[in-house]
């Protein structure tokens, strides 16, 4: 029963919803066929009557654009229009605002009409349109846009290569060949090398096809090597071919290792000191090839930074100034060969004594006998030519006899110069300065010699050694240790022989702890070393100091010592070394009083150096004997390498 009610209830909604529906449909509003309701009314379209309608429907356009063509349409298969509904292109009309109807022409008969009905569309107005997007009429699509100001101009591009960078790949590829010279080491050959690479492997001398400035300045001053008694020929300036870039590529590198010879030849790596004696031991100061290179490629005039590097030493100029000077005249004396042979002495008849004679600008001999006016003009040559002046005709002595007296005189300057390039570049302004062959011991202050005394050095077998150090302290009432070389040869034989050998000389024996002994002479006035000493602590245990044996410096030949340099009047050079605190009053006072040691204001610089050819302010020159070979054996060395 009550399922048929609600089937029945349903039947009866729904032929009222289709009633409704029915009934909305002949007033003509429109229903919601869901909810039954009406729908809001659309305005009603009027077209004006002068727009005459198509007879079939085309697309609606306006003239923002121009409209395409309508589609053809099958009139005849075409359904009909409905009653009221008009078709046709709608254009903006410039009709004022107010109905759309036209009273004259009522919807049927506008709806007959052919022609295309207009609508009254007022004008909007829109924002002006960006020319640059405006296409014209004629064109189907938009013109690329452009922009409506023109880009700033773009600078042009320059690239500017680095002087000399067309030089790079050739001098990378030969810098090895042009570095093979014999006397430049492996280290200086890698040094010019990255100097080449840190610099972009770019030229340093070299400019357009040949020499640039610097380059010729550096090739004149390596020409003129011989001024400071260097040799030019070490240095040959490399050939180029001008229009070959692999050429001036390898002349500009070699260039380069010939100046870094040349700098540390002038500074003395010419001749290795320490292989000629263990006793010479200067402190060399090589400059690097880094250094070097660096100093010249800056430099307004490269070849007189190359030239500093020889001393600047007031006596090694003067030598300079000499060596120029024998250049300048030819030896005017007659060369007489004189044959090997036996050593000649006083008393020897020989026939080469007339050659000799004839040599050494004497007159002829009745006999051939080696006389004493012989021997005594040979002494004074000897003695020049930086020999033993013993008078005696050996071998030495010979092969200087055959050697043109220029050249020999030469070869004494340029032995003698080469010894001032084992000093420091700096003396010091204020400093001491020890000539071991002249026996002389000088205080220089500010450039000026303020205090000069006599001095005994170490006999030829027991050498004073070369070398530089600082002075820094001052013993009064000193001690003497014996040295080693003393201990091996005197002391020890002594007390093998005496076990009272020492203590009958004052001396004191001490055990050490390896088993040794230690014998200490202690102060007084016998001591070896007498009141005073003064102090440069140096690996060959020198020093300057007294002596109790002061008759000694009366002697004009005063090679005495076991190494160490005795001074005349200590008590004045400490007046000079101590400054005006410690006044040779009050060093006397503390005489006998027990070992004192007093310290220097400031070390002071002090050089033991190995004059032989000394050149005066007049231009005078003066040698001293060559008491330990030293000179003759740098003069041979030089020869040798040439």
């Amino acid at each position: 029963m009550r399922r048929r009610h609600w089937a029945n209830l349903a039947c009866v909604s729904a032929l009222a919803l289709s009633l409704t529906s029915a009934v909305a449909s002949a007033e003509g509003q429109a229903i919601d066929p869901t909810l039954g309701i009406p729908l809001p009314e659309q305005p009603a379209l009027l077209l004006h009557a002068d727009e005459q309608p198509q007879a079939a429907q085309a697309p609606v356009s306006t003239e923002v654009a121009p409209a395409e063509p309508a589609p053809q349409t099958d009139t005849a298969n075409a359904p009909a229009a409905e009653p009221g509904m008009v078709t046709g292109a709608v254009t903006p009309s410039a009709r004022p605002e107010g109905s759309l109807a036209t009273p004259e022409l009522p919807t049927a008969s506008v709806a007959a009409q052919d022609q295309p009905v207009t609508l009254d569309i007022p004008e909007v107005e829109l924002p002006p349109a960006d020319p640059a997007l405006a296409a014209p009429q004629a064109a189907p699509m938009l013109r690329k846009a452009e922009p409506a100001i023109a880009p700033p101009e773009l600078p042009k591009v320059v690239v500017d290569l680095p002087a000399g960078s067309e030089y790079a790949a050739d001098i990378a590829a030969r810098a090895a060949d042009a570095l093979a010279l014999p006397r430049l080491a492996e280290r200086e050959r890698a040094e010019i090398l990255a100097a080449y690479e840190a610099n972009g492997n770019r030229p340093l001398w070299i400019e357009g096809r040949g020499w640039s400035a610097a380059g010729l300045r550096l090739t004149e001053r390596l020409g003129r090597a011989g001024e400071d008694g260097l040799r030019p020929t070490d240095y040959p300036l490399p050939a180029f071919e001008a229009s070959d870039k692999g050429s001036l590529a390898e002349a500009d590198v070699r260039l380069s290792a010939l100046a870094v010879l040349y700098a540390r030849d002038a500074r003395g790596a010419r001749v290795d000191p320490r292989r000629l004696s263990k006793l010479l031991t200067p402190t060399l100061s090589l400059p690097s090839a880094t250094e070097v290179l660096s100093e010249l490629a800056g430099a307004a005039d490269a070849g007189a930074v190359l030239a500093a590097y020889n001393p600047p030493h007031e006596g090694y100029r003067r030598l300079k100034a000499k060596l120029a000077e024998l250049r300048e005249h030819l030896d005017d004396t007659p060369l007489v060969r004189i044959p090997a042979g036996p050593a000649l002495k006083l008393g020897m008849r020989d026939d080469r004594v007339p050659l000799v004679r004839a040599r050494l600008g004497l007159g002829p001999s009745e006999e051939p006998v080696f006389d004493r006016s012989t021997a005594t003009a040979l002494a004074a040559f000897q003695k020049q030519a930086g020999l033993p002046a013993t008078g005696v005709l050996g071998a030495q002595t010979l092969a200087a006899l055959g050697t043109p007296a220029t050249a020999r005189g030469e070869q004494d300057i340029v032995a003698q110069m080469e010894r001032w390039r084992w000093l420091p570049f700096d003396l010091g302004a204020d400093h001491i300065m020890v000539n071991v062959p002249e026996f002389r011991v000088r205080v220089v202050r500010q450039g000026q010699v303020v205090h000069e005394t006599r001095a005994i050095v170490g006999k030829p077998e027991t050498a004073t050694p070369i070398f530089s150090h600082r002075m820094d302290h001052v013993i009064v009432n000193p001690s003497w240790y014996v040295p080693p070389s003393i201990l091996r040869k005197e002391f020890i034989p002594g007390l093998a022989a005496d076990p009272d050998y020492a203590a009958k000389r004052g001396y004191v024996v001490t055990r050490t702890k390896g088993g040794g002994i230690s014998v200490r002479q202690p102060p007084g006035e016998r001591n070896a070393l007498g009141w005073i000493k003064f102090m440069f602590p140096n690996d060959h245990a020198v020093y300057l100091h007294d002596t109790p044996n002061r008759r000694l410096f009366a002697q004009e030949r005063r090679a005495f010592s076991h190494g160490c340099v005795r001074v005349d009047n200590p008590f004045q050079l400490a007046d000079q070394v101590l400054g005006p605190e410690w006044t040779h009053e009050r060093l006397k006072r503390l005489i006998g009083s027990g070992e004192r040691r007093i310290n220097l204001p400031q070390p002071l610089a002090i050089h033991l150096v190995y004059n032989t050819h000394v050149v005066g302010a007049d231009g005078s020159l003066t040698t001293f004997e060559d008491l330990y070979g030293f000179h003759r054996m740098v003069r041979q060395a030089l020869e040798q390498r040439g």
